[in-house]
Parts: C-alpha cells; structure tokens; sequence
C-alpha cells in the first residue's frame, strides 16, 4: 500500500544535519513506491539554491533535483 510522507524543512543546509535527513528519508521513501511532499519554508528554502552545500552533501540542489525527477513534490 503506497503511504503519502510529507517533510517539512526549515533549517538552513549548512548550519544542521537536517537536509541531508530529509534527502535519505526522501529517497528511502521513494525507493519503496512512497509518494513525498517536501514543504521548504524559512531558511529551507535556501537548500534549492545552485551549488548549495549543505553538511553530508556536496550540492544539495542537484540532490533534490534528482529526487524531483524520482516523484518528490517540493512546495517553497
């Protein structure tokens, strides 16, 4: 049975460990055939910045870029 997951990112990319939380348990949850809605709001929104390093990842744009292709729904 497909699940809908819905994460919401506030923190900045660089500052916490958060984006790359919700970049695994993105793609985890995509992998399985699970639906994902991201809401990015306040500093969140700088994760979808070109060439945005975040701490665990080197381009966190590019990242959500390939899980946007895989299904995730980003709302800023």
């Amino acid at each position: 049975m497909e699940k809908t997951f819905t994460l919401f990112l506030s923190t900045s990319p660089y500052s916490y460990e958060n984006t790359y939380t919700a970049v695994k348990i993105a793609e985890s949850a995509l992998n399985k055939g699970h639906a994902v809605n991201l809401i990015a709001s306040g500093d969140g929104v700088y994760c979808f910045l070109k060439k945005q390093k975040a701490k665990g990842i080197t381009n966190a744009e590019e990242k959500f870029s390939e899980l946007i292709q895989k299904g995730l729904k980003v709302y800023l």
